[in-house]
């Protein structure tokens, strides 16, 4: 009984997590035939470098996510979310301190002219 407990839990956590990773690919497809459907063309004052570019947009950013949602059913939940945690604090944390080094350089340039305020 306990046997078929197991096979059965892992068959439907395999088909799951088989469906889960197939997520991008399906996406992938679906977004190519859309494109397919409108038959959009650039335009002609794109030089070809960028033509070329987006027709392989789409699938070099499916791709990308395919790995990195491979990596992410890979690791841990706590690992995945604390790495989450950091990139949302360090974006908005050093955008500020970008800001405030703006701000004093502006500042030091206009006492520098004689401009006090």
């Amino acid at each position: 009984m306990s046997s078929r407990k197991e096979e059965a839990h892992n068959w439907n956590y395999s088909a799951g997590r088989l469906v889960d990773e197939n997520m991008i690919v399906l996406r992938k497809r679906i977004r190519e035939t859309k494109m397919e459907e409108r038959n959009y063309e650039p335009p002609e004052n794109w030089m070809d470098w960028e033509k070329d570019y987006y027709t392989s947009y789409d699938s070099m950013i499916c791709e990308a996510m395919a790995v990195l949602q491979t990596q992410l059913m890979n690791t841990r939940p706590s690992l995945a979310l604390g790495m989450m945690a950091l990139v949302m604090l360090s974006v908005p944390m050093s955008t500020t301190l970008i800001m405030f080094h703006l701000v004093d350089m502006i500042m030091s340039k206009l006492c520098v002219t004689g401009f006090h305020l």
